[in-house]
């Protein structure tokens, strides 16, 4: 009977430690060159497509020198640690997002992007918005719910 009840708690801690919530989403952006896509974590893999700079892209598995990533429409694939860059950009996934002066809905207009425009993240808030500047010097607060890349 004692075994019994070791092996459930055993098989409780695991089944728990399982349930538990992954870390924090991790994003990089893709560096100052494009870069290159594979099928797997090897040189000698299928290139698959080229992603351009700064293309935002969130971390799944880091192997040896090689990170396993998806992209904003959700695809995986591999790509080599050093073509990612420590930089943070998002992406515009709405038809047009409203950049605003601050944050707040009712703050004037900074200017508008459309959607798939990279934009530098400069700093989040705890109110749901991030702080970004686009690269032509333009800044100003967006939503989060409208930008690919947190």
């Amino acid at each position: 009977m004692r075994s019994a009840r070791l092996l459930l708690c055993a098989v409780f801690v695991v089944l728990t430690a399982a349930a538990t919530p992954a870390p924090a989403v991790d994003f990089r952006s893709v560096g100052e060159n494009a870069a290159v896509v594979f099928d797997a974590p090897s040189l000698k893999a299928k290139k698959t497509h080229v992603i351009g700079r700064g293309y935002p892209v969130e971390i799944i598995v880091a192997v040896e020198g090689w990170y396993k990533v998806r992209d904003a429409d959700g695809e995986l694939a591999w790509i080599e640690a050093k073509s990612l860059s420590e930089r943070r950009t998002l992406m515009i996934k709405v038809k047009l997002a409203d950049v605003r002066q601050a944050a707040a809905d009712n703050a004037p207009l900074s200017f508008q992007a459309e959607q798939n425009v990279l934009l530098d993240l400069v700093e989040l808030t705890d109110t749901g918005w991030a702080r970004v500047t686009h690269r032509d010097g333009q800044g100003g607060y967006i939503r989060i719910n409208q930008v690919w890349g947190l």
